[in-house]
């Protein structure tokens, strides 16, 4: 398994900085990606966050089975969250979203209420790790582009706040990674998932930890369908060359970059790399 570390300076200084605002927040949410919701969990969100009230967003559910989801929907119920499942890109399951961060921001103003203060604007952020998909949230919150978006990690790389209405001001805020990977099954995965800096990896040995990964949870047939390549008894790593030799002229680089951008993009179907543990 590849070794796998980023931690450029700009999400240095962000973390820094989004520490520091969270003093000034009233509400959380956290977006997760659907395709990995555990791997994609902040190891330090909980502590950063203290008692705040966090709300739990899965982006991009149109890129799992709907059963997938029901099963991540049920299990983090066990664990006495509410899920909030999002597509932003399509505007999905945006609209209950806000309704409960402004809800969850009411206690505030019920406090100033009680001191003889007027109401505010609740102040939430929005934080996960690089490209979950935080900035098109927001832009569907807002109703318009208030942030610069992209389907490729680190484009936000300082925090801006966004009003969304009177009741709700957001904050965005950059990727978070920690500063050292520990888990490097998860960091597989969140660089499989564009969910890290390309700089951390190479791509070849990613793509074919991919094959491998499909192969464990027995979805070998969707390489058969999209290449008409049977894994058979290959490893990831020589399915990658045999491909190669077929469609690329033994073009590693080219064939690696071409799994990838087909899982990426949803080319392959509707994948769910976890499933709830049991």
């Amino acid at each position: 398994m590849p070794t796998i570390q980023w931690y450029p300076g700009h999400i240095a200084k962000a973390e820094r900085e989004l520490k520091e605002q969270l003093k000034k927040v009233d509400v959380v949410l956290e977006v997760l990606d659907a395709r990995i919701p555990l791997s994609s969990q902040h190891p330090k969100v909980s502590e950063w966050v203290g008692d705040k009230p966090r709300l739990l967003v899965i982006n991009r559910q149109d890129m799992i089975p709907e059963g997938i989801q029901s099963q991540w929907a049920a299990w983090f119920q066990k664990q006495g969250i509410d899920p909030y499942f999002t597509d932003a890109q399509q505007g999905k399951g945006i609209k209950p979203l806000l309704q409960a961060a402004q809800k969850a921001g009411e206690a505030v103003n019920e406090k100033r209420r009680k001191r003889g203060m007027r109401d505010r604007a609740v102040r939430a952020v929005v934080m996960g790790f690089p490209n979950v998909g935080k900035s098109a949230l927001i832009n569907r919150l807002v109703g318009r582009k208030a942030v610069q978006s992209a389907r490729k990690p680190g484009v936000t790389r300082q925090l801006k706040w966004v009003r969304i209405s009177k009741q709700i001001n957001l904050l965005d805020a950059p990727g978070v990674i920690p500063p050292k990977l520990e888990n490097q099954e998860a960091a597989v995965k969140l660089a499989i998932c564009d969910d890290i800096g390309q700089a951390a990896y190479d791509e070849q040995n990613v793509a074919a930890e991919l094959v491998e990964l499909l192969k464990k949870i027995g979805l070998t047939n969707i390489l058969m369908t999209r290449y008409n390549l049977d894994l058979n008894s290959f490893t990831g790593e020589t399915y990658l060359s045999v491909l190669s030799a077929q469609r690329h002229n033994n073009d590693l680089e080219r064939t690696a970059r071409e799994i990838l951008n087909d899982f990426r993009k949803g080319l392959m179907g509707n994948i769910s790399l976890e499933v709830p543990p049991q």
